[in-house]
């Protein structure tokens, strides 16, 4: 009777184990897409945007002649986002985008003629709409990010993520040339 009790204490442990490692990795598999395809949703518009610049350069150059170098690394940087086919590469490349960009638009204000032209003013709007779904979906990305980075390190998910392969994800950062503000600009 006591083998039989024992038997039936072991296999309820076993039970449990074998569920709660299956319920451990069906979180990890569902966190891991879940980056996946935040990110795929921030791909689409960073790849609208990046149709977008070659629009944006051909009107800066015509005012720009000196600033050749700016608009060859955009131009690169562009190239090299979209041959990316990591997630971390792009992220990065995105990232580098984004500060280059933004020194596009900076130098746009030194040329009163430029922000005038109507092509130049319709085309900034496209990207400002482009830009703020990109920091709504940023956000939740990071959100998703974050959330797998932290199950993937607590315990006892890290005994299951960790031999299988689940690694930390890196966050999309924001550049400081982002963070500043210079004032609405007339």
């Amino acid at each position: 009777m006591q083998n039989i009790i024992g038997f039936v204490i072991l296999a309820l442990i076993i039970l449990f184990i074998i569920t709660s490692g299956v319920r451990i990795y069906n979180r990890l598999v569902m966190l891991n897409l879940n980056v996946d395809k935040s990110f795929a949703n921030i791909d689409v518009l960073l790849k609208q945007r990046a149709d977008e610049i070659p629009e944006l350069i051909k009107i800066v150059k015509k005012y720009m002649e000196y600033e050749e170098g700016l608009m060859t690394k955009v131009t690169e940087l562009r190239t090299k986002y979209l041959n990316a086919t990591k997630n971390d590469n792009k992220i990065k490349t995105a990232n580098e985008l984004n500060k280059a960009f933004a020194n596009i638009l900076a130098v746009s204000e030194n040329y009163p003629d430029l922000k005038a032209n109507t092509s130049f003013v319709s085309l900034q709007g496209r990207v400002s709409e482009l830009e703020n779904h990109l920091a709504d979906r940023r956000e939740l990305y990071n959100d998703s990010v974050n959330l797998y980075n932290i199950v993937i390190n607590e315990f006892p998910a890290l005994l299951l993520a960790k031999p299988l392969g689940y690694s930390n994800k890196e966050l999309l950062q924001i550049s400081k040339i982002e963070k500043q503000y210079h004032g609405v600009q007339f």
